[in-house]
């Protein structure tokens, strides 16, 4: 199935509506073409064309989103590379990608010394360019590398029919809108980011592009903007009450979508109480963001919700078959978000993708009306004594605790048990770390799922994606 480019139909159908504001400024559907239009002539008197890679090194900007659409006009792909990266993190990624051509905004041009600026690239072409050529689903649109937590970075290839899918299973959760306006705090080198980019674009919405989250700009936005949708993380949208002191936004906002693990229950009653809307969510980079996510009229932060209409989600055992209801086994995603394999790692590709089934290497269960949780990677799983712990389950319990900012529980080797859990916590201002944390714990949990030791920690230790690292937390917990 072919599709064309959905700014050049806003164009065609709104072109007075608003597609994109970042930095003061605005740009209509009509504005949005004519710019991509010249970003088409720029990769084109380059001789950038189908099946291409264009590497870039980027914090959000307006550019970045101009030449993700220019790109699929001329049936090329885009490789965004995490802009925190250093030189040598960048190195083996641009290796994998081969980029017919590479570019960076200026400040982050030493980090890749054979990059042009990003900014002024399509300054030299005259006028815009009207080619528009329709892709078909399978057409590869953008690699995006994986936080490579356990190894060296894989590049997952998203395809235009994974995204249209992302906007359309979305839409058909959330419920129809007439014209979206997603907040963009999310980095566009990031699944998130760009299902954001083009959920609006598909949608005929707008994206309030923001080069980065800031606690006191959001919520300005959130009150003078029209924001109708945003995505948080919990520390942000903790972040976000705060600073508000609990106010109200305005009724036009609908819902805020909540990744990133376990929330805890005070903190949604506040979102919802503030009219933000709390909805859990459930997704990877394999599949094009969101798997799963709670319906609007079924919300009450248990789960992670049901698979979005269009997919599917099931849990299966250590041979591939289907667990029953409340079962916990690995979870496997189906539908036309999940990629088309890796690039260049036919291997991790067969390993992932199963009799049309993507691998997610999470571990969860499902309850009887369908709805996920997600109770930890495979990989971070611990393994006490014979027992399974769930870092996620514990983590969850300790996040309700009135002291507690942040936490993450990871494995430690034991001469005993083999390996015990262990909580790193991030304390509230003017509070020390609470000595009660185990006998909390004990009121929630099965003894040996309570941690062994609590370690007070300013801060998690997060990797580019912001993922908590927790390889680092298991080196510094041997130590302690």
């Amino acid at each position: 199935m072919k599709g064309s480019c959905p700014i050049r139909a806003g164009a065609e159908t709104r072109p007075d509506a608003l597609a994109l504001t970042f930095a003061g400024r605005h740009w209509t559907y009509a504005e949005m073409d004519t710019e991509v239009g010249r970003w088409v002539a720029a990769l084109r008197a380059r001789g950038v064309g189908p099946g291409d890679r264009v590497g870039v090194l980027s914090a959000n900007h307006a550019v970045l989103a101009h030449l993700f659409f220019a790109l699929g006009r001329v049936g090329a792909v885009l490789a965004p590379f995490n802009a925190r990266l250093t030189p040598v993190e960048l190195r083996p990624l641009v290796e994998d990608v081969a980029p017919r051509l590479l570019l960076a905004l200026e400040p982050l041009q030493a980090r890749l010394p054979d990059a042009e600026p990003l900014e002024s690239f399509a300054d030299a072409v005259g006028g815009p360019s009207s080619e528009c050529a329709a892709l078909d689903d399978t057409s590869p649109r953008v690699i995006l590398f994986t936080s490579g937590t356990t190894g060296r970075p894989k590049g997952a290839v998203i395809t235009e029919g994974n995204f249209r899918a992302s906007a359309r299973c979305s839409a058909a959760n959330l419920g129809e809108h007439p014209a979206p306006r997603w907040l963009g705090t999310l980095p566009l080198f990031h699944v998130g980011g760009l299902a954001m980019l083009t959920r609006t674009a598909y949608d005929g919405g707008c994206l309030v592009l923001r080069e980065r989250f800031a606690v006191d700009d959001t919520n300005r936005a959130l009150d003078a903007e029209g924001i109708t949708h945003a995505s948080f993380v919990a520390t942000t949208l903790e972040q976000v009450l705060e600073a508000r002191g609990d106010r109200p936004v305005p009724a036009s906002f609908r819902y805020s979508l909540i990744g990133g693990g376990p929330v805890p229950a005070p903190l949604l009653a506040r979102a919802r109480a503030a009219g933000l809307g709390p909805l859990q969510t459930y997704g990877l980079t394999e599949a094009c963001s969101q798997v799963a996510t709670e319906r609007p009229d079924e919300a009450d932060g248990l789960t992670a919700g049901r698979a979005l209409p269009g997919l599917e989600v099931r849990v299966v055992g250590p041979s591939g078959e289907p667990l029953e209801v409340g079962a916990e086994g690995d979870i496997e995603v189906r539908g036309p978000t999940v990629m088309a394999g890796y690039l260049n790692r036919p291997e991790a590709t067969r390993e992932a993708l199963r009799d049309g089934w993507l691998r997610t290497k999470d571990v969860g269960r499902l309850d009887a009306r369908g709805r996920l949780t997600v109770l930890s990677r495979r990989t971070d799983l611990i393994l006490r004594g014979g027992e399974n712990i769930y870092p996620a389950e514990v983590e969850k319990v300790l996040a309700d605790h009135p002291a507690v900012r942040e936490v993450a529980v990871v494995g430690v080797p034991d001469a005993r048990w083999g390996e015990v859990p262990v909580a790193f916590v991030v304390v509230r201002a003017g509070s020390g770390l609470p000595e009660e944390l185990g006998t909390w714990c004990r009121g929630s949990l099965a003894g040996f799922k309570v941690p062994a030791r609590f370690l007070a920690i300013d801060a998690l230790p997060r990797n580019a994606l912001g993922k908590v690292e927790r390889t680092v937390l298991r080196e510094r917990a041997r130590g302690a």
